[in-house]
């Protein structure tokens, strides 16, 4: 058997994370999460997932240690599934999906939830992509440097 040729999208962090977090209940299962959800049944009842499904997406985020397995916070025989660090930085990928859908997915006026700052009770502003000099990036101001 011959060696398999690379393609690119082994070399693009856009493609290893779409293929570890792109489906829509790993998704959704993050951003409960980030709510505060923890046990199985919970993110069965947010989602109405299947619970094999579900069962699947969980083990795929705790293999890949996007979320943890703790004993319950309320010392039942429960177990609970809690956000790493490496979960945790997924945060800004949440928010700049559910800022995109604020922005095209709802009419003028439609009522959606809503991110707010905890301190200031404020809706939580805009994400910009700023360079080192404050600049804000578009797609037309930078480019990906292809591995050769």
């Amino acid at each position: 058997m011959s060696p398999r040729k690379p393609t690119t999208n082994e070399f693009c962090p856009v493609f290893r994370c779409v293929d570890l977090i792109g489906d829509r209940w790993s998704l959704l299962i993050v951003r409960d999460a980030f709510d505060g959800m923890r046990r199985f049944g919970d993110f069965q009842r947010s989602l109405g997932v299947a619970r094999n499904i579900l069962s699947d997406r969980l083990k795929k985020l705790v293999d890949a240690g996007i979320l943890a397995m703790q004993c319950a916070s309320d010392g039942t025989a429960y177990q609970e599934y809690v956000l790493t660090s490496k979960g945790e930085s997924l945060f800004p990928i949440v928010v700049a999906l559910r800022q995109w859908g604020e922005q095209h997915l709802f009419e003028p006026g439609e009522r959606h939830s809503l991110l707010v700052d905890n301190r200031t009770g404020e809706p939580v502003p805009f994400m910009a992509l700023t360079a080192q000099d404050g600049q804000v990036l578009t797609a037309v101001s930078t480019r990906v440097k292809k591995v050769e």
